[in-house]
C-alpha cells in the first residue's frame, strides 16, 4: 500500500493486472486508495498474487483445516491440491487440532496462493491445552501467535476486531435466534466476559497494526457477530460491528496496512443488497469479503448451493471476495471431495456476478461456450465448463446414437434439426 502511495508499480501489481488484463497505473491507483488488496507476506515467496477488490474479478477462497476429532495433515493436504486443482483462488487453513504449526507450514510450502489463517484459533486452543482453559489466555499470547503465524508467511489474517464489550451489551439487550456462531468470536466473548476485560485485538489494534506492516498481511477485519440464522440477519449486534470495523479501516490505511471486511452470515435473499452496500459505504469501499451469505437455514447437505446462490446475489451487488461453504458445512469436517464441489459452486457464483457487472472476461467465456453448443463442438464444450472432468465423465457414461448429438435429444435435437434445415 505504501509503495502504490509513492507511486510505486510493484511485481505483485503487474503480476496481477497482467491476470486481470486490466491497466497497471489503475490498479496502483486502487491499491494506494485501499479499495484493491494484493494479500502477500514478505516470507510466502513462491506466492502467485491476486488482487481482490474493486474492478477486478471476483476471488473464491476455500476453508480447509483439522479439528480435535479429526487431524490428518496428509488429508489437508489433498484438500488443499483439489482447492488449488478446482481453482480456488485463495486458501484459508482453520486448523484447530494436532500440530496446528507443521500444518499450516506444510500447507504455505505446498501452497502458490495466498494463505489465510484466523490465529486466535491456535492461541486459544493451546491455551486451554496447556493452560486448563481458554479464559487463561493473555494477550501477549494473542500476539505471540500473530507474530509466529505471520513469520510462517501467512498471506491474510481474520481478526476479530470489532467485537467489543459494547457490542455485546447491545447482543444482550437485542437476543438472538443462534447468538454467536463464529468460533473466533466465541473464544473472545468467554474471555471478554470472564476478565471483564476489552476485546485485545480492538484494545491493542496499534500492536496489530505494527505486525501486519512489518510482513505485509492484509487484515481480514473478522464478523465475529455474523447472524448464523436468517431471524439473526442484519441486527444491531452486526451493525454495531460493521460500524466499528469502518472505523478501524480507516486506522489501518493511516499505517499503511491493507484491509478487507468480512461479512455475512446468513442473510436472506431480500437482504443481502443491503448488507453489501452497508458495508461499502461505512468501511470506505474497502474489499468486501462474504461467507455466503448462506439464503435458507435448511439446506444442510446441499449447503454449498445456499452459498452459491447468496454469492451471486452478493457478488452482483459489488462483493468482491466469497468464501466458500460445502455440502458438510454445519454437518462434519468437508472431505476432499466436498472441498471440490464448494469451490466449483463458489466459481459458478462468482462468474455470474462477473456477467451481470459487465466483466469482458466472464461474458466472453459464455459466448465461447455458446458458439461450441451451436456446433455441436463437444470437444470444446468440455473444455470451456468449469469443471471439465466433470463433464467429460458425463458424456462418455452415455454413449449417444451419433457422435454429433447426445443421449438427451438423440437425433431430436433442435440445434442440429435447425442446422440442417437452415443449410438445405
Amino acid at each position: 500500500m505504501e509503495q502504490a502511495r509513492k507511486g510505486i508499480i510493484t511485481d505483485a501489481m503487474k503480476r496481477v493486472a497482467s491476470k486481470e488484463k486490466i491497466d497497471t497505473e489503475n490498479l496502483r491507483i486502487s491499491v494506494a486508495q485501499g479499495t484493491v488488496v494484493i494479500p502477500a507476506n514478505i516470507n510466502h515467496k513462491h506466492l502467485d498474487p491476486i488482487g481482490i477488490g474493486k474492478g477486478l474479478t471476483i476471488k473464491v477462497n476455500a476453508n480447509i483445516g483439522t479439528s480435535l476429532d479429526r487431524a490428518d495433515i496428509d488429508e489437508e493436504l489433498l484438500k488443499l491440491s483439489a482447492a488449488i486443482n478446482a481453482k480456488a483462488d485463495a486458501i484459508m487453513d482453520l486448523s484447530t487440532g494436532g500440530d496446528i504449526t507443521k500444518i499450516r507450514q506444510s500447507i504455505l510450502q505446498a501452497s502458490n496462493i495466498p494463505v489465510g489463517t484466523v490465529p486466535i484459533y491456535q492461541a486459544a486452543v493451546e491455551t486451554a491445552g496447556n493452560l486448563g482453559g481458554i479464559i487463561r489466555l493473555t494477550p501477549d499470547i494473542l500476539f505471540e501467535a500473530v507474530e509466529a503465524q505471520a513469520q510462517d508467511g501467512v498471506d491474510f489474517m481474520t481478526v476479530h476486531c470489532g467485537i467489543t464489550l459494547n457490542a455485546l451489551q447491545r447482543l444482550r439487550l437485542q437476543g438472538r435466534t443462534t447468538d454467536i456462531v463464529s468460533r473466533g468470536g466465541a473464544f473472545l466473548t468467554a474471555w471478554m466476559l470472564h476478565h471483564k476485560k476489552e476485546n485485545p485485538f480492538y484494545e491493542h489494534f496499534e500492536r496489530l497494526l505494527s505486525i501486519a506492516r512489518k510482513y505485509d498481511i492484509t487484515l481480514s477485519l473478522g464478523d465475529a457477530l455474523r447472524p448464523g440464522s436468517l431471524a439473526d440477519a442484519t441486527d444491531r449486534a452486526q451493525i454495531q460491528e460493521l460500524l466499528t470495523l469502518g472505523e478501524l479501516t480507516e486506522r489501518a490505511w493511516e499505517a499503511g496496512v491493507q484491509v478487507m471486511i468480512e461479512g455475512p452470515g446468513h442473510v436472506p435473499m431480500d437482504q443481502v443488497e443491503a448488507n453489501v452496500i452497508m458495508q461499502k459505504k461505512l468501511c470506505n469501499g474497502a474489499p468486501f469479503y462474504v461467507l455466503g451469505p448462506l439464503v435458507t437455514d435448511i439446506a444442510a447437505g446441499y449447503d454449498h448451493i445456499a452459498c452459491a446462490i447468496g454469492g451471486a446475489i452478493a457478488g452482483m451487488a459489488g462483493a468482491d471476495f466469497l468464501c466458500y461453504v460445502t455440502p458438510a458445512e454445519h454437518l462434519r469436517l468437508p472431505s476432499v471431495e466436498d472441498v471440490k464441489e464448494g469451490v466449483i459452486a463458489n466459481r459458478i457464483a462468482a462468474h455470474a456476478a462477473d456477467i451481470a457487472r459487465g466483466n469482458k472476461r466472464a461474458i466472453k467465456w459464455d459466448l465461447e461456450m455458446s458458439q461450441a453448443r451451436k456446433a455441436l463442438d463437444w470437444k470444446k464444450q468440455i473444455s470451456l465448463s468449469i469443471d471439465p472432468l466433470k463433464a467429460k465423465a458425463y458424456r462418455a457414461s452415455s454413449k449417444p446414437s451419433s457422435d454429433e448429438v447426445c443421449t438427451m435429444c438423440g437425433e431430436f435435437c433442435a440445434i442440429k434439426i435447425v442446422r440442417d434445415y437452415f443449410s438445405s
